[in-house]
């Protein structure tokens, strides 16, 4: 599992952690069913603390991505697509929130971000 960790952007470890993983359940990359690594094993691997893990898994589950099964470890779990459609859309809201707010203070016009945005879904 490849997750990167950065020190320069401020989130709490166990954010990124969380949120690295949902990304690769929402793309695909992580299927249902499929093994996630022991709370110890990933704490090893990205070296820290067993905590930090345990708290990203603990949002996973809470968000209903993965199952965690006590002795047998943590899977994803199985995704209704009306959700994760639903949880896709937010995400993409909130992004787009951030981009009129940047160009409204920037005095960019409705027009010219939709412009942009065509320009971006094209490629």
């Amino acid at each position: 599992m490849n997750i990167i960790i950065s020190n320069s952007t401020g989130a709490p470890i166990y954010d990124q952690v969380a949120s690295q993983i949902k990304a690769m359940i929402m793309s695909g990359e992580l299927k249902e069913g499929d093994a996630l690594p022991s709370m110890r094993a990933l704490a090893q691997d990205l070296r820290v603390s067993v905590i930090t893990t345990k708290r990203a898994y603990e949002i996973l589950e809470s968000e209903g991505l993965i199952e965690s099964f006590t002795g047998r470890g943590s899977f994803v779990a199985a995704q209704d697509p009306m959700l994760m459609r639903e949880q896709t859309l937010r995400e993409i809201e909130a992004h787009l929130a951030k981009a009129a707010d940047i160009a409204l203070r920037s005095g960019i016009s409705k027009e010219e971000v939709a412009e942009i945005l065509s320009i971006i879904m094209e490629n």
